[in-house]
């Protein structure tokens, strides 16, 4: 068997090993953060997470690094299934219970708030990778303290939105009403996602106030990130939209999450099957030429 053919054999296998462990690898993938109020993450992230402009920004980069920013739009538990207040403990409802994102636990005063009123309010959540299921927001009740860690019991068990996401988003963005009840000073909004065709889900803290306006109020609020932000931000990151979302258009339904849950995976081990068939095929019979010339 010539090199030539033993190399060509060799990598068509290593491409079928290769796709196979890069779809059953435990891939994260990313999928969005509100964008209006601004989440705590979303606002971080547009300050830039090499020279972040805010002290708890600052201090988050300091503890956490830079990842946790370029991955802004990954804060969620795989295997959630509609378990969120069962395997998210209280004090860790912003990170959704992960170290990496423990940053955004913190009990302080200073993280930038978006100013809000009591009444129909409007919601965009930046959706890098739609998918179908129910975002839900609930709000901090009147009496809640900042300075201390956000529990389950802080939350109005009504909440200020249920929303049901769709496989597509044509601007880029869910747009929803929430209706926000009478309250003062600084509150939390809490978003949970859970997905449909998946047990994941995604979370998200947005810092609001009530009865701040004017210029003050506009400047200590925090920014979300822009489209060329995100994009600049992109090759940074550490997770994946499996070849959606993200800078791509995202106009037209996601196609993956269209399918059935798992008929990516199929698809994907149905196409290495192919190639893995296909390289032992192109081994055994060079070798079976080999023999033919060796018995000649």
């Amino acid at each position: 068997m010539s090199l030539r053919r033993n190399t060509a054999a060799a990598a068509a296998v290593g491409a079928a090993a290769l796709l196979i462990g890069t779809f059953t690898a435990g891939s994260a993938s990313a999928h969005g953060a509100l964008s209006t109020p601004v989440s705590r993450i979303s606002g971080c992230y547009a300050e830039g997470p090499e020279n972040p402009k805010s002290q708890v920004c600052k201090d988050l980069v300091a503890d956490s690094g830079t990842q946790p920013l370029y991955d802004w739009n990954e804060v969620n538990i795989a295997n959630a299934n509609g378990q969120s207040r069962t395997i998210i403990p209280d004090g860790h409802l912003c990170s959704a219970n992960r170290d990496k994102y423990r940053a955004l636990d913190w009990a302080r005063t200073d993280w930038p708030a978006t100013p809000v009123s009591a009444g129909t309010s409007s919601v965009t959540f930046r959706v890098t990778a739609p998918h179908k299921g129910t975002m839900t927001l609930y709000l901090t009740k009147q009496g809640y303290d900042p300075t201390k860690p956000l529990k389950w019991s802080d939350l109005d068990t009504t909440p200020i939105a249920t929303y049901t996401t769709a496989a597509s988003a044509a601007s880029g963005y869910y747009t929803f009403s929430a209706t926000l009840p009478a309250r003062t000073g600084r509150q939390l909004m809490y978003q949970v996602w859970q997905r449909s065709d998946s047990p994941e889900a995604f979370y998200g803290c947005a810092d609001v106030v009530f009865g701040q306006t004017g210029a003050a109020a506009a400047q200590g609020a925090p920014k979300a990130p822009t489209d060329a932000q995100i994009a600049a931000g992109e090759s940074r990151s550490t997770v994946s939209h499996y070849g959606h979302g993200g800078t791509e258009p995202i106009a037209t339904s996601d196609v993956a999450d269209a399918r059935p849950a798992g008929a990516t995976l199929e698809a994907a081990l149905s196409g290495s099957a192919v190639l893995a068939s296909g390289a032992l095929g192109l081994l055994f019979w060079s070798r079976r030429k080999a023999g033919t010339r060796a018995r000649v």
